[in-house]
């Protein structure tokens, strides 16, 4: 009887926290994964085209072509996997570090769109026409997600999809706030489209100004994080041209310190980087 009571109350208590969330809210707590984290990543990388099995795949044939050639040329298992697990996250470097640089060109490209966008409201065009528009004078980078935002409008005629798809395509989080107001706007309409723009212009300049005096001043650190966990590899790499010297690593003792090794490493670089990075703004307007 006792048991039948505490899962009457346990199902009572649940339905009571389950009640305090709506559903949009809680598909808005469970939007931001790892799988939408890399997906972003690919699409301010340039590289929307390629989905996750594909990046899997590519970092999956670096490893496993990094171990082959490895251990054809140090007929050592452990200097193979060693360097094999640093080819196969090198892809998602690469990816990540593209989309660093990429959102830091486009932070300050921004600010030249909504002035375009101003002008172009201005001059006596609609809101739909004046993004559309982005899409021949706007800046080279985002000329393609506007084109893009031009044909979504002129075929379905809905301005609010088209603007979820620019936030898709351009997976961006200033991309999203420059949206959102421009929907905000859109929906409540008024005179004070110009004072907006021309407000989250300037915001969006002091920010890029302040993030890159930051960047200049902290990057030192993130470049002494890099040096410091490649100088040890580049060593055993050298040392690898020599049978001689590596002959130590192809007993358990050898694979212990490899893999101790580049335990420290990773735990030493991702605790730098936190510290010396600058946190990048999340998507939160999705």
């Amino acid at each position: 009887m006792g048991v039948i009571v505490g899962l009457i109350f346990g199902a009572g208590l649940f339905l009571i926290w389950w009640s305090c969330w709506t559903p949009g809210q809680r598909r808005a707590r469970t939007s931001g994964g790892w799988a939408d984290r890399a997906r972003d990543a690919l699409a301010q990388a340039g590289m929307a085209s390629l989905d996750l099995p594909g990046i899997g795949a590519i970092c999956l044939a670096a490893g496993v072509l990094t171990f082959l050639v490895g251990w054809a040329a140090t007929d050592v298992p452990a200097i193979a996997v060693s360097f094999a697990t640093i080819a196969t996250g090198l892809p998602l470097a690469l990816v990540s570090a593209r989309a660093r640089r990429r959102r830091a060109v486009l932070l300050e490209l921004w600010p030249e769109v909504i002035d375009n966008l101003a002008s172009a409201i201005r001059a006596g065009m609609s809101l739909p026409e004046s993004l559309a528009r982005l899409g021949e004078r706007g800046p080279v980078e985002l000329r393609p997600a506007f084109v893009a935002f031009g044909r979504d409008v002129a075929a379905s005629g809905r301005f609010g999809g088209a603007l979820d798809h620019l936030k898709d395509q351009l997976a961006d989080p200033v991309a999203d706030r420059v949206c959102e107001a421009l929907r905000i706007a859109r929906d409540v309409g008024g005179s004070d489209l110009g004072r907006l723009l021309r407000g989250l212009s300037a915001f969006l300049r002091d920010e890029a100004r302040t993030r890159a005096e930051l960047q200049a001043r902290q990057s030192w650190t993130v470049y002494a994080a890099r040096l410091a966990v490649a100088a040890p590899w580049v060593v055993l790499a050298l040392l690898a041209t020599r049978p001689e010297s590596v002959a130590a690593y192809n007993r358990p003792a050898g694979a212990a310190v490899l893999g101790a090794g580049g335990l420290a490493c990773l735990l030493a670089y991702r605790l730098m980087v936190r510290i010396g990075r600058l946190p990048a703004e999340r998507r939160v307007l999705r």
